[in-house]
């Protein structure tokens, strides 16, 4: 029977609770995300949990729908990271020559720039919706993930089962997908959690910026937006988002290095 570490338990827990109010949000929140349903900042209560925000909305509500537009942006955002950087990365090792040359380096141009600056230049030109936000950070992480899958394939390219497979006559995409994929998936899902943990925090600081989620809808970082003003006078609102984020981003990283753990780094192939 596997047994699981408490950090891990810990982890899970609180990643699976996160999750689960993010799916059954319209079920779970108690008002709607925009009424305004009390005075401004009022304080914890029997009927507002959280209390209310700046303009007197149900802090709980704005939260749990916050934190769906937020696992939501961060989660489709590194699925396309890790699909387009992993396949490109492959490809560059695989083939190599020229065309892992031109990739690398055009990689390296990007990654040359800072990303909050190339997000907030592109976000600043272009019409901020959820499809553009994902777009933007799924293109840019993908530059970090391919870095990673590049180099990891590059020495799982080398291993005898690979060499195998070519002089069977596989193509380029079974090696890639039936090869050095598998044998690369430890690493991968390890960076993984990392990567959902820095789309949260980056979504999270675009709207605090003004360039992220747009109101009436809500997200974390908005939220703390719109309640820092309270801050000066002892009201917690806007820590309560701030919290969120940290819970979420230790929780995910707790089961990152549980699968990490569990898993060997390069696996030997399958012979």
């Amino acid at each position: 029977m596997m047994r699981i570490p408490p950090a891990a338990l810990i982890g899970l827990f609180f990643t699976g609770l996160y999750f689960f109010v993010a799916v059954f949000a319209p079920l779970i929140a108690p008002y709607s995300m925009t009424e305004i349903v009390g005075d401004v900042w009022e304080p914890s209560s029997s009927e507002h949990w959280l209390g209310t925000d700046n303009i007197g909305r149900d802090l709980l509500t704005r939260m749990i729908y916050g934190g769906r537009t937020t696992i939501f942006i961060a989660t489709a955002a590194t699925i396309l990271s890790f699909t387009l950087g992993s396949i490109l990365g492959f490809t560059a090792a695989v083939v190599g020559g020229w065309v892992d040359q031109v990739m690398s380096r055009f990689v390296d141009l990007i990654m040359s720039i800072p990303t909050l600056i190339f997000a907030l230049v592109v976000l600043s030109v272009m019409p901020v919706t959820l499809l553009i936000l994902i777009l933007v950070m799924g293109l840019l992480d993908s530059t970090r993930v391919y870095r990673l899958a590049r180099a990891v394939a590059v020495d799982i390219n080398v291993m005898d089962y690979v060499e195998a497979a070519k002089l069977r006559g596989e193509g380029r995409r079974w090696v890639i997908f039936r090869e050095i994929l598998p044998n690369a998936l430890s690493p991968l899902v390890a960076e993984m959690g990392l990567r959902f943990i820095f789309a949260v925090l980056f979504v999270s600081t675009l709207s605090f910026l003004g360039l992220g989620v747009q109101p009436p809808n809500a997200d974390w970082g908005g939220i703390v937006k719109e309640n820092k003003d309270g801050i000066v006078y002892g009201i917690p609102a806007a820590l309560v988002p701030a919290v969120a984020i940290a819970t979420l981003a230790i929780s995910v990283n707790l089961v990152a290095d549980w699968v990490l753990n569990r898993t060997t780094s390069l696996k030997g192939g399958r012979g």
